[in-house]
């Protein structure tokens, strides 16, 4: 016995029935599709690619700076003149410096150029005044002048000093050449125990 099963339509009798889509119509909507699955893998590849040359060049950058074996025409970071308390005055130029870290000490060397102003403010900053200076005392080693090729020779006015403080607090040891006037160059090597 072979029972006929009633037929389905494929739509719902109340509903109107979609004409079907044309070529153009299935050409448009493919493509829209496609870009839609593009930028969906394209966006976040592109920034992966940018982030990675950006990372990429930032590490070469903090090689670059932490494998120099002497100054660097560079302001100091601000993390380092806090730690350091090498507080830079502002106007300041010709800056250069340089750190050094091992298991007893680290240093960091700092040079520049400011008003007679900015070696006050720079001073007072530090915690001495510029009455603390001495002519001609010579308060940076031999050792850290050979690290930075500084000298402290020659016909020149030179005022040093050594602001010790109590540990864990920095030592700065501070040249001053005093030659120009309103000019001072100022040379500090603040070191700490870590």
């Amino acid at each position: 016995m072979n029972a006929s099963l009633p037929r389905q339509s494929t739509a719902p009798p109340d509903e109107p029935q979609r004409p079907t889509e044309d070529r153009r119509h299935r050409n448009r909507r493919r493509a829209i599709t496609l870009l839609i699955i593009g930028l969906l893998i394209g966006v976040p590849a592109g920034y992966l690619v940018i982030s990675a040359n950006q990372s990429r060049d930032s590490g070469k950058d903090k090689e670059a700076k932490y494998s120099a074996t002497g100054l660097t025409p560079d302001w100091p970071s601000k993390v380092q003149r806090r730690l350091y308390q090498v507080p830079v005055p502002h106007p300041a130029d010709l800056v250069a410096s340089y750190e050094t870290n091992n298991w007893k000490t680290s240093r960091l060397y700092v040079q520049f150029r400011t008003s007679d102003a900015g070696l006050a403010a720079f001073l007072t900053a530090m915690g001495v005044s510029r009455a603390d200076l001495k002519k001609n005392d010579i308060s940076i080693s031999e050792r850290d002048q050979k690290i930075t090729g500084w000298r402290f020779d020659g016909p020149r006015s030179w005022w040093g000093l050594t602001h010790a403080q109590k540990d864990p607090a920095p030592t700065q040891d501070v040249m001053v050449n005093l030659t120009v006037p309103n000019a001072p160059k100022v040379y500090v090597v603040s070191r700490t125990v870590p």
